[in-house]
């Protein structure tokens, strides 16, 4: 397995991500992170709400609070799904989108709504059903994702498989992002297998060693054969191995997808960042023949001296900045309900609590002008103002006059434009 970086600790704080893995999350970090799989039984993952203690109350044991069949019910039939949140297959085939969508009827004619009695007749048939991006349009599953995409520090994507008994969706495969399995309803059994191609890319799917997953899955020892039942939790790494069958009734689960950010990445932005150098920019030569090995060494030991000279002057500011904006929209901050939210900016006045979005990804540059960078912006302030927006953005709630350093109708239009911005949020009371 290739090297994991080392981190620094993880506090049980984490809500969201110690719902998914049981234990330590410090070994967690060290030794299953990206490496091997790992199964957590219901009896000792995290109840929300329990704190750093395992506790089990009830449904909130089998993730009911984030999810359910009823959920299920309630999105292919009330809430106006579209292709491509629902995907629908049986046997590893994908079926067409013609074949469960259709015209949304008065008012609503677009043709690729979902039918939810199309979908009805192919769940009896045995196809599994696979709901998409549920952390955008289920309200507790957003909530999570933003949750555990702070707790884990990469994006998040949601779906959830919901298959007929003694059917099978997908045949073995692997994912190019690192999976957790939490399952909700039924019982499914998993099969997990050693990678055949350690940490794949995004660009490296599994169908490019189809012959060699399918090999492995029929011939190698699992290094996970168990039956997942509701409240349980799967970490798979991605690269590894896995199938799944449901057993007995009417199996769901979520697939809660990390898209990893890698070293890898590091080096794709350091190349864009060549485009800076304009020695780098320059055309081969006339009649070059990239085909021709001899015609290309002279050329490539060019590129490796010029390219070796700006990955040594490369800053990681200059990095960081890339970064941000490439990585930071993978995720959006907690949603911000438009209408309540311009009714707290009016309502504002000196002793109103305020917090930072949860979720919101940000960087704070003192100088002058102090810089906040966003997903999508920089905003800027001045000098004087930067111990009072360093506070702000601190993640603490805090009242309106207790910002350092500056007067309280001052703290007032800080605030204002912070919430302007959509940085800061009324504290819930």
């Amino acid at each position: 397995m290739s090297a994991v970086p080392e981190t620094g600790p993880l506090p049980d704080s984490r809500p969201a991500l110690r719902r998914c893995v049981a234990g330590d999350l410090e070994e967690f970090a060290s030794n299953y992170w990206g490496r091997r799989a790992v199964l957590s039984p219901r009896e000792e993952l995290a109840t929300p709400g329990a704190g750093d203690q395992p506790e089990r109350s009830g449904d909130l044991a089998a993730f009911a609070d984030l999810f359910s069949l009823a959920a299920v019910d309630e999105l292919l039939s009330r809430r106006g799904l579209r292709t491509p949140f629902l995907r629908i297959a049986k046997n590893g085939a994908v079926v067409g989108d013609n074949q469960f969508t259709g015209s949304g009827g008065v008012g609503a004619e677009i043709a690729d709504q979902v039918r939810d009695d199309k979908v009805a007749a192919l769940f009896a048939s045995g196809h599994t059903v696979v709901l998409q991006a549920l952390h955008r349009t289920w309200p507790a599953l957003v909530d999570f994702s933003t949750q555990l995409s702070s707790d884990a520090g990469h994006p998040v994507q949601i779906n959830a498989y919901i298959t007929p008994p003694e059917s099978q969706g997908f045949s073995a495969h692997y994912d190019v992002h690192d999976v957790f399995v939490l399952q909700v309803a039924g019982e499914k059994h998993w099969t997990v297998h050693e990678p055949v191609h350690v940490d794949p890319l995004r660009n490296q799917p599994w169908t490019d060693h189809a012959q060699a997953v399918a090999a492995a899955a029929r011939e190698q020892q699992p290094v996970v054969d168990a039956v997942l039942r509701p409240g349980d939790a799967l970490y798979v790494p991605r690269g590894f191995l896995h199938s799944a069958k449901a057993l007995g009734g009417v199996s769901a689960h979520l697939t809660v997808g990390l898209h990893t950010m890698t070293r890898y990445l590091l080096i794709q932005e350091l190349a864009a960042l060549a485009a800076n150098e304009v020695e780098l920019r320059t055309a081969l030569p006339l009649g070059f023949n990239p085909g021709d090995p001899a015609q290309l060494a002279p050329e490539l030991d060019k590129v490796v001296a010029l390219f070796t000279e700006h990955l040594q002057t490369a800053s990681a500011e200059d990095l960081a900045d890339r970064l941000r904006r490439r990585t930071w929209s993978g995720n959006r901050p907690a949603p911000l309900a438009p209408l309540a939210h311009a009714a707290a900016i009016a309502e504002l006045k000196v002793g109103t609590t305020v917090r930072l979005r949860p979720g919101l990804n940000h960087h704070l540059v003192p100088g002058n002008p102090v810089r906040l960078n966003l997903p999508d912006r920089t905003i800027t302030f001045p000098p004087e103002t930067g111990a009072a927006v360093a506070a702000a953005c601190s993640g603490a709630p805090f009242a309106v006059g207790d910002l350092p350093d500056l007067p309280p109708e001052d703290q007032v239009v800080l605030t204002r434009r912070l919430m302007t911005e959509a940085v800061l949020v009324a504290s819930p009371t």
